[in-house]
């Protein structure tokens, strides 16, 4: 004869009886192997529903043998689909990124990864993916499910985590970024541990790199905000705000190398002058480097390349002429003067 399985999500895969071997139930000194063992605990425990890989479903007309020659009717059979990386490869804890500790690590939240990972192989009604766990709760069906194998895509999960960064308040994400702000001799608070699920060192988070004397939380709040809507992963905060905290600009040096060219040490020193007497605000600073560069023939954009690898240390990174005004005339000036003295020792030495 043939074994029916009934699955909710693969429909009504048939088996043959004549291709099942006479499988082994018990070993030689009596102990169950799984396949008995298995039926017997979800018999005993009153599973109704069996939810599992798609790679057990060969197993599955065995159990359900067992199960009718123990008088018991099947349970509702579910095998989802495998999911897959970018080769298309089954995903293997010894070759891929698998761990939730490693993501958590870097600074995925518990809600963004909860809401990528419920749409692979199912997907919300409607055109939103990036929906309320409440909502995800309501519309989910496992006929729904979809059995086609389904790609674990970090770039999107990437993007969504971007997204429920950007949802959070101010005070949530500044919690959130705890865990990255602490220096060695620190850990997390409570809130942060416990409020957006980070915390600590046993996460793998690599202490902040400034002495923890020069963190200043009033500081940082005012750059959260700039940062919040430019990140992806929680552990980006770093070297977005490292600038007002280290003793000097974290001075990378391929984005050195490419800024300071042309008129770039003139443009410093002219810059460095009239910053010593302009207002200390976001347009008056603006408006003295666009005066500055249209002197050297530079759009804004490039006239700006030099003096925030000077000040900040890289070319990308928060908006330059608030994060001035966050770090402060004095520190400003002298990194300014500072990137003029390198530039000037590179030049007698050349």
């Amino acid at each position: 004869g043939t074994t029916v399985v009934v699955d909710v999500i693969r429909g009504t895969p048939e088996f043959p009886n004549n291709t099942i071997e006479d499988f082994v139930v018990a070993r030689a000194d009596g102990s169950a192997v799984f396949l008995l063992a298995n039926v017997v605990d979800d018999l005993d425990m009153g599973i109704t529903h069996v939810i599992r890989g798609e790679e057990h479903l060969p197993n599955t007309p065995k159990q359900q043998l067992l199960w009718a020659a123990l008088g018991a009717a099947p349970p509702v059979w579910a095998h989802v689909p495998v999911i897959v990386n970018e080769k298309r490869q089954k995903l293997s804890k010894r070759r891929d990124k698998v761990a939730l500790e490693s993501y958590r690590a870097e600074g995925y939240l518990p809600a963004a990864m909860r809401n990528y990972l419920m749409l692979l192989g199912w997907a919300p009604p409607g055109d939103e993916e990036i929906v309320p766990f409440s909502t995800i709760e309501a519309s989910f069906r496992l006929e729904d499910v979809k059995p086609s194998p389904a790609f674990f895509d970090e770039k999107k999960l990437r993007a969504f985590n971007g997204e429920y960064i950007r949802a959070l308040s101010v005070d949530e994400f500044t919690a959130a970024c705890e865990p990255w702000l602490a220096p060695a001799t620190e850990a997390p608070s409570e809130q942060a541990a416990q409020g957006q699920g980070q915390g600590g060192d046993d996460w793998g988070v690599p202490a902040a790199p400034w002495p923890a004397e020069r963190f200043s939380p009033e500081v940082f709040a005012a750059l959260a905000p700039l940062a919040q809507t430019r990140l992806s992963v929680l552990s980006e905060i770093v070297p977005m705000v490292d600038f007002a905290f280290l003793p000097e600009a974290p001075i990378d040096e391929a984005s050195w190398a490419k800024a300071m060219k042309g008129p770039a040490r003139e443009l410093l020193a002219e810059v460095a002058e009239a910053y010593t007497h302009v207002d200390w605000d976001e347009d008056s600073l603006r408006e003295a480097l666009v005066k500055i560069g249209e002197g050297h023939g530079l759009k804004l954009g490039k006239a700006q390349a030099p003096v925030r690898v000077a000040v900040t240390g890289r070319s990308v990174g928060l908006p330059l002429f608030e994060s001035l005004t966050v770090l402060g005339r004095e520190a400003t000036l002298t990194r300014l003067r500072r990137a003029v003295a390198r530039l000037d020792a590179a030049h007698s030495t050349a």
